[in-house]
This record gives C-alpha cells, structure tokens and sequence, in this order.
C-alpha cells in the first residue's frame, strides 16, 4: 500500500473500508505538544500512527505522522505511536511543522 493511500486513510478519505481507517485516541501532551494516537488498522495488525501539534504564535500547527511499524493489538500500537511522536519531537522540535508530513 502507497502513502498516499495511508495518509488518505489517516485523514479521513479514501477507501470505504472503515476497518482500515485510523482511530484517533485522546491527545496527550508532551512539551508544549500534543500528541494523538491514531494507529491503521491493517487486516487484523495496527500501523503505528498519529498527529503532532501544537499552538505556535497563536496558530493551531499540526503534522500527520505514520511508520512502518506494525502490532497486533491496538494498545501496543498506540503506545507505540505515542512513542514515536515523542521521539519526533525530541529530534525536530518545531521544526516539524515546517513540513506537511513526517
């Protein structure tokens, strides 16, 4: 499966599978950011995948995220995507929202 199709899936858009859609948790902060869970549900294992953002300069920044990495339980994919948000954010910082994606 393309990016394309996995970020459509992520956003909302695409396929009419909706077992292959994302399923977004409760945001969690982490420095200043907030991080959502929202792992691919992939014919029984879960992609890890989410959204970074954050209020910069009085605007609503946010970035779509999503790995390679597989589970086979939802709970082990969105702890492990709340990780990988936090590791993107300890690497870039704000600088993530200088791209549409990450």
């Amino acid at each position: 499966m393309g990016l394309g199709k996995l970020f459509g899936k992520l956003l909302g858009g695409g396929s009419d599978d909706s077992a292959a859609a994302a399923t977004a948790e409760e945001p969690v902060e982490y420095k200043g950011f907030m991080i959502t869970a929202a792992p691919i549900n992939e014919g029984g294992q879960f992609r890890t995948a989410g959204s970074i953002a954050k209020n910069v300069d009085g605007e609503q920044k946010s970035v779509q995220f999503i790995r390679a990495d597989n589970h086979s339980d939802r709970s082990s994919a969105v702890a492990h995507s709340e990780r990988k948000a936090q590791q993107i954010v300890d690497e870039q910082g704000d600088a993530i929202f200088q791209r549409e994606h990450v």
